[in-house]
């Protein structure tokens, strides 16, 4: 029955937040019937939300190596932003607090043309918690059963030159008042993401969704490995939808548990 569901809806956001909260009173509750995923696209669109909120779910084995089929078809098709949340529940968190959980927002630069919008979006949210920005490259090693016959030495250097050029290109276009850094690194890019995120205690990760003139925004295998790997909190920011966000994040976001 939807009512009775919509009634579990309300009883849900009166625990979480607190019969008391002003939040209450800026909710609007709906229920679907259908698939997750469809659904939760379908009522974003159509409710002109500028975010989708969604955990993730299903984690199992040593290295996290699946998440939520819901929250995956979610980001490979969504059109709009996705904030997704890890499993683990650090508890109700104030504006005035969260730049003490989150710390620092780190952006992946792929040095791809969606790369600035993403350093631009991270930047106001940066600003707005009053945290610093890190700027990350991963260079991934050269895989060719010719390796042994080509200077490697020269290619690498000359990678991380453009790397590096790139980078900063980035950083200078960023408001001065904005605390930012950048970081290359060697390696497999979703693991060494993952290592950055723990050693520099980052708590909020904007990354890019690709774009296919055929199908749309989709996420990438890195994309996707670094949210089975990630502990904290990712962005991922459609192509068309990305140079939209770059202020603060919009009260009126979708949300599903």
């Amino acid at each position: 029955n939807p009512d009775d569901i919509k009634g579990e809806l309300e009883h849900f956001a009166n625990q979480t937040f607190g019969q008391a909260s002003r939040i209450l009173r800026s909710l609007d509750y709906e229920v679907a019937v259908g698939k997750p995923a469809p659904e939760i696209l379908r009522v974003a669109r159509e409710r002109s939300c500028d975010m989708i909120v969604i955990s993730t779910h299903g984690l199992t084995g040593v290295r996290k190596l699946f998440f939520g089929s819901t929250t995956e078809r979610v980001l490979r098709e969504t059109t709009t932003p996705v904030l997704v949340t890890p499993p683990l529940d650090p508890g109700a968190i104030s504006i005035e607090d969260a730049s003490k959980v989150i710390k620092r927002v780190m952006v992946p630069v792929a040095l791809s043309p969606g790369s600035r919008h993403q350093a631009v979006v991270a930047a106001g949210l940066t600003q707005a918690l009053g945290v610093p920005l890190i700027l990350l490259h991963v260079i991934e090693p050269v895989r060719t059963p010719l390796a042994s016959r080509l200077p490697l030495p020269g290619i690498e250097a000359n990678r991380r030159a453009i790397a590096e050029e790139g980078l900063q290109a980035i950083a200078a276009d960023l408001p001065a008042r904005v605390q930012r850094e950048t970081h290359i690194v060697y390696g497999a890019p979703a693991e060494e993401l993952a290592k950055v995120i723990r050693d520099r205690q980052a708590g909020l990760v904007v990354m890019g969704l690709h774009a296919s003139p055929l199908l749309g925004p989709r996420m990438g295998s890195v994309t996707y490995r670094m949210l089975c790997l990630s502990p904290t909190l990712v962005l991922a920011l459609p192509p068309e939808r990305v140079s939209e966000l770059s202020a603060a994040l919009s009260p009126r976001t979708a949300a599903t548990r």
